[in-house]
């Protein structure tokens, strides 16, 4: 391997290691955003989800501008497939109690049955793949492009970070204040950003499906940052929990299985997994990304619902007898 290869691929694994420290101290999920929605009517983690999304526009933006941008991202073209994938996608996250991002959250925390996720993953792409069209609809290929007043926002947004940032510091809470949601996410999104210029865009639910595909020398680097995402998971999840052991459950680990299934399912039909279509859907303003990601946060909002109203009538019931 090229030293400068070598060096691109060193910066990549420290930058996967540094999201998954971020995603585990963050607490970050989607099946927890919309839970705080529906059941808090609180909209923090969503927006946190969504600061993540404007520092890869912002990074792009500064990317495209200088020349580092390393390839036309693929646009994929909306379908029924991205709706029936997106729902998918939520249904599977519902079942796994986290999304992609949460599982790594979770495991890093010590619930070892969340390694059965991407394991559930890895089988819902290869049982999926046989059933889906030979190639899947594209639409025209063209340079990432991001409408420039959103550079005047991203701007302020930027500033008003980095006060914070500062206050923090001055009040020595900078630790706690980087690892709150919004400054979490904030940090995943600029790695991703790092990551992208020296590897390609890289999720590791993408490095999955290509290896349920087969497995290439580009797939097995990909693995290797998943590693080093589930190392910092498990790094932030050690400071946090100190010397308390983790726990495992057979039953968790067949739930966390079926939902990574569904998940990995999904993730094919749209194609992309809920963190792909955060990181790079969303900030290039690609409809394919936003209907999955809306029908995906529907289904999750709607299990929540079903699932609060029949342990009320059970209640209920109970309490009659």
């Amino acid at each position: 391997m090229p030293a400068s290869a070598a060096f691109m691929l060193a910066v990549a694994i420290a930058c996967a290691t540094i999201m998954g420290y971020a995603i585990n101290r963050g607490a970050t999920c989607m099946v927890a955003a919309v839970d705080e929605v529906v059941r808090q009517q609180r909209f923090g983690r969503f927006l946190a989800l969504g600061e993540a999304a404007l520092w890869v526009a912002g990074g792009i933006m500064v990317a495209s501008a200088i020349g580092l941008m390393p390839q036309p991202a693929v646009r994929h073209a909306l379908s029924v497939l991205t709706i029936a994938g997106g729902a998918l996608l939520g249904f599977g996250a519902y079942v796994n109690k986290a999304c992609v991002f949460g599982s790594v959250a979770r495991f890093g925390s010590g619930e070892w049955h969340y390694a059965a996720t991407p394991l559930g993953f890895l089988a819902g792409c290869v049982l999926i793949l046989p059933w889906l069209p030979a190639t899947m609809p594209v639409a025209p290929s063209q340079a990432p492009h991001i409408p420039a007043i959103l550079g005047v926002a991203l701007t302020a947004f930027a500033v008003w970070r980095g006060i914070g940032l500062l206050l923090a510091a001055h009040e020595v809470a900078l630790s706690r204040h980087i690892w709150a949601p919004h400054q979490a996410t904030s940090i995943i999104g600029l790695t991703f950003v790092v990551m992208l210029l020296t590897v390609g865009a890289w999720t590791y639910p993408e490095a999955l499906a290509q290896l349920a595909r087969g497995m290439t020398m580009n797939s097995a680097m990909r693995l290797i940052l998943f590693a080093a995402l589930l190392a910092g998971a498990v790094w932030g999840g050690r400071q946090l929990r100190g010397d308390r052991k983790g726990n495992w459950s057979f039953k968790a680990g067949t739930q966390c299985f079926a939902g990574g299934a569904l998940m990995g399912a999904g993730s094919l039909l749209i194609p992309g997994g809920n963190d792909n279509l955060i990181l790079m859907g969303l900030p290039l303003l690609q409809p394919y990304a936003w209907v999955a990601l809306t029908a995906m946060a529907g289904v999750i909002a709607l299990c929540l619902i079903v699932e609060d109203r029949v342990r009320s009538a059970l209640d209920s019931a109970w309490r009659l007898h």
